[in-house]
């Protein structure tokens, strides 16, 4: 599993976690009862505090998508993967929208935009 962090993000790094362990979910790549990194391993591989991916892991296990086991660590739920993948689709599109806004302030055609979209997908 590989996590980028963006310091120049717009959302928040423990956004980007969760955002991402979810991908990873959605896309099989973490499996039902697999385990996750420790919080402090996680912490330490990202270069982050502790106290974020800990806010990341809360996130995950008050969604229902992790569980933590005193003693063992955190794990994989079984999960609705279409649920799930319906979520990120809602979220995805709330932030096109404001994308678009944006384009529209700034003057770009929906062609433009387009353009501009399909260049920077296919990176």
């Amino acid at each position: 599993m590989n996590i980028t962090i963006l310091s120049q993000g717009t959302l928040a790094i423990y956004e980007q976690i969760v955002n991402q362990l979810k991908s990873a979910v959605v896309t099989g790549e973490l499996k039902a009862g697999e385990a996750l990194p420790s919080i402090r391993a996680l912490a330490a591989e990202l270069g982050v505090s502790v106290i974020t991916t800990k806010r990341a892991y809360e996130e995950l296990e008050k969604e229902g998508l992790i569980r933590s086991v005193a003693g063992k660590g955190f794990y994989v739920c079984e999960y609705n993967t279409d649920y799930l993948r319906e979520k990120q689709l809602m979220m995805i599109e709330s932030r096109l929208g404001e994308i678009i806004r944006e384009a529209k302030q700034a003057g770009l055609t929906s062609s433009e935009l387009t353009d501009m979209v399909e260049t920077l997908y296919g990176e």
